[in-house]
């Protein structure tokens, strides 16, 4: 016996369904649609959540809320992520991307005060919060913000 010889037992294998076949078949005349209504036509299809001419039930839920289309995305970026630049090294967006920090599409980013630095950065970003402007400034670094 080889491994190309293998065939599974014809008990585990399942017959195609052949509709339409005669009344002989059990899926003569109507090939087991039905008689009558929208399903045993032919060429039918029925949308998602069609619910037979009835109001559907996503339209008669009250809307709620609104999106704001002005919306800005930021991206958070803490103090403690800086460590990973050398000494006087200036950190823009761009430089922030190149080392992965910051992925993705976003509006702005924004450096929060979470975290520790000891030395120096030169660190031009849209937004800083208080904490992390103090923390930069007390290492010896400088903030522009662009």
């Amino acid at each position: 016996m080889r491994l190309s010889e293998l065939k599974p037992s014809t008990r585990f294998r399942k017959r195609r369904k052949r509709v339409g076949r005669g009344q002989g078949s059990g899926l003569g005349k109507t090939a087991g649609r039905g008689t009558k209504g929208q399903k045993s036509r032919s060429g039918s299809s029925i949308p998602a959540g069609f619910e037979g001419g009835q109001m559907p039930l996503k339209r008669r839920l009250p809307k709620r809320g609104f999106t704001n289309i002005f919306k800005k995305k930021y991206v958070l970026v803490n103090i403690r992520d800086l460590n990973r630049f050398e000494e006087g090294t200036t950190v823009n967006d761009q430089a922030l991307v190149n080392c992965g920090l910051v992925k993705g599409v976003y509006d702005e980013i924004k450096l929060l005060g979470d975290g520790e630095i000891s030395y120096p950065l030169v660190v031009k970003i849209c937004r800083f919060s208080k904490t992390a402007k103090e923390k930069i400034e007390a290492a010896g670094g400088k903030i522009e913000v662009v």
